[in-house]
């Protein structure tokens, strides 16, 4: 894909696998949703999960965004970078929020939406991943 091309895939797809590394340097995998922010992948997730633990500790990560069911619809970007981990709650509210908005689709969450981000604000952690690779493929273009 063109850089464009990457850029708008980024921006209409919400799920993300992230993967990080392990203490023993084997693969720690999830699969959360995500936002842009300024152009970087952003997430959030509970403070105390496995992929904050390996990424206090190491910050590289892989994220995959693909989709595609047969193999000339594949199509995906891999960002291969460096985590920032954002702990102040200000932060962590904003990505929380953008995250939820994304997840409902463009439907206002309302009151009780904007509580529950609240609510879960202590507990999370936002993410960055600022990429030092950008690999991507579309498989539709096989076809000419």
């Amino acid at each position: 894909m063109q850089p464009d091309e990457v850029g708008e895939f980024l921006a209409t797809h919400r799920k993300v696998q992230v993967a990080t590394v392990n203490r023993d340097g084997s693969p720690h995998l999830t699969t959360l949703f995500y936002v842009l922010r300024e152009g970087d992948l952003a997430f959030w997730t509970y403070a105390r999960s496995q992929k904050i633990r390996n990424l206090e500790r190491d910050p590289r990560v892989t994220c995959l965004v693909e989709d595609g069911e047969e193999y000339f619809d594949l199509r995906g970007v891999t960002l291969t970078g460096t985590a920032r981990l954002l702990r102040d709650e200000a932060d962590v509210r904003s990505v929380g929020t953008a995250v939820a908005d994304a997840m409902a689709g463009g439907v206002d969450l309302g009151e009780a939406g904007a509580a529950e981000v609240e609510r879960q604000v202590p507990q999370r952690v936002g993410v960055v991943v600022t990429a030092d690779r950008v690999a991507s493929w579309d498989h539709r273009k096989l076809l000419g």
